[in-house]
C-alpha cells in the first residue's frame, strides 16, 4: 500500500477555522474524467442537483480532556476519553500513563465531584477506568471540568468551544469532531435546501483513536469500534435516494462508515445503533456512497485510506500535490475536497 505518505508542511496546518466557515477553500474532483477545480465552499450548491441527498453526523464533542490528579500523592494526570464502553466505564488516553496500574484513583474537580479508578492497563498507553461522581449527570460535569480536545497539532487554544463544533451538533458523544461539517453554516444549509437539495442525519461518537497514524502493514491496522445511530427517518431518505437514483452525498468519513458498515448487498440500510469498526482500504467496493465532502487528512492514517479508496490512489496523490503546491490549508480547521 503505497499512498498513505506524504511530506507535511506544518505550516499548512491550520490553526483556526475560516470565517465564515464556508469561506473555506473547496477543491473539486470529477472521478468519471480525473478534473480538478477550485471553487470556495459557499459555491457548493453549484456542484449539486436537485434531489441529491446529503447525509450529516450530528454528533456533539464533549469536552474530553480531563485535568485531575492522583489521589495520595498529587501528581498531575490528564486524561483523555476515547469511548464509553458502558455506562460509567471509559477507555482512555492518560498523560503521562506509566503508573497508572489497576486499582489507581484519580481526581477532578472539587474533592469527591468526578473521579475514577483503573480497571484495566491496555496497550498503547490506553487504560480502562471507572468514574464515579455525586448527581447523576456525568456529561453536565464534562462541561463543567473537562476542555476542549483538539487535535495536537492545533497549537493555539480555542477560546469558543463552538468552534470545534458543527452547527448541526446535537447528540453528545464524540471525543473528536467529524470536521467535514465545519464548513456548512445555517445559512448554506438554508440554501442547499431551497435548491431541493435533502439533508438527513445520522451518528458516530467519533473516537480519538480513529485518527492515529497506523504503524506497520495498513493491512493489518484494526480501527476501534465507534457507536453509531440510525433513524428510521434517515434509513428511509438513503433508501428512497438509492431506489430513485439520487446520488447519497456523505458528509465526512465518519458518515461514510456508517452508512458503508450497515448496508445489505444493495445498498440498502436498516435504522439501529451498534458499534462500527469498519476499515475501508483501496479496493473496496462503495454500496451506498456516490460522493463524498471531507477534509485534507494526516498522513498515514485510516481516514486518508478511505478517501484514496473513493477517489483512487493515483488521482488523490495527484489532488494532494495539487493542494500542497497551491497552499491549500489542512486538516480539522482547514479546506475541503468534493469528490464527484
Amino acid at each position: 500500500m503505497r499512498f498513505f505518505d506524504y511530506d507535511l508542511p506544518e505550516e499548512l496546518i491550520a490553526q483556526e477555522p475560516a470565517n465564515p466557515r464556508d469561506s473555506s477553500r473547496l477543491m473539486v474532483l470529477r472521478r468519471d474524467d480525473s478534473l480538478i477545480e477550485h471553487a470556495r465552499f459557499y459555491m457548493l450548491p453549484r456542484f449539486l442537483k436537485e434531489g441529491d441527498l446529503l447525509v450529516f453526523n450530528k454528533s456533539r464533542v464533549i469536552k474530553a480532556r480531563l485535568p485531575g490528579i492522583k489521589r495520595n500523592g498529587g501528581a498531575k494526570i490528564e486524561i483523555l476519553l476515547i469511548r464509553r464502553l458502558e455506562d460509567d466505564l471509559w477507555e482512555v488516553m492518560a498523560k503521562p500513563a506509566k503508573r497508572l496500574k489497576v486499582g489507581v484513583e484519580i481526581e477532578f474537580g472539587n474533592k469527591g465531584e468526578l473521579s475514577c479508578v483503573v480497571e484495566g492497563v491496555l496497550e498503547g498507553g490506553f487504560r480502562r477506568v471507572r468514574f464515579s461522581y455525586e448527581g447523576n449527570d456525568f456529561m453536565s460535569l464534562l462541561e463543567k471540568l473537562g476542555d476542549v480536545p483538539t487535535p495536537p497539532y492545533i497549537k493555539k487554544k480555542v477560546k469558543d468551544p463552538k468552534l470545534y463544533q458543527t452547527v448541526y451538533a446535537h447528540v453528545s458523544g464524540s471525543v473528536a469532531a467529524p470536521t467535514a461539517g465545519f464548513h456548512f453554516t445555517e445559512r448554506l444549509l438554508n440554501k442547499l435546501k431551497a435548491r431541493g437539495i435533502r439533508l438527513a442525519f445520522l451518528v458516530l461518537h467519533v473516537g480519538a483513536a480513529t485518527f492515529l497514524p497506523v504503524r506497520g502493514d495498513i493491512r493489518k491496522h484494526r480501527v476501534p469500534p465507534e457507536y453509531y445511530e440510525v433513524s428510521e427517518e434517515c434509513a428511509h431518505e438513503v433508501n428512497s435516494a438509492l431506489s430513485e437514483g439520487r446520488r447519497v452525498i456523505a458528509v465526512g468519513t465518519t458518515t461514510t462508515r456508517v452508512l458503508e458498515g450497515i448496508a445489505d448487498a444493495d445498498g440498502f440500510i436498516s435504522p439501529g445503533s451498534g458499534w462500527t469498526d469498519l476499515f475501508i482500504l483501496p479496493g473496496y467496493r462503495f454500496k451506498v456512497v456516490k460522493a463524498l465532502i471531507t477534509n485534507f487528512h494526516l498522513p498515514r492514517t485510516t481516514l486518508l485510506a478511505l478517501v484514496s479508496a473513493f477517489a483512487g490512489e493515483a488521482f488523490l496523490k495527484k489532488a494532494y500535490e495539487i493542494a500542497l503546491r497551491e497552499r491549500y490549508r489542512l486538516y480539522s480547521f482547514g479546506d475541503a475536497m468534493l469528490l464527484l
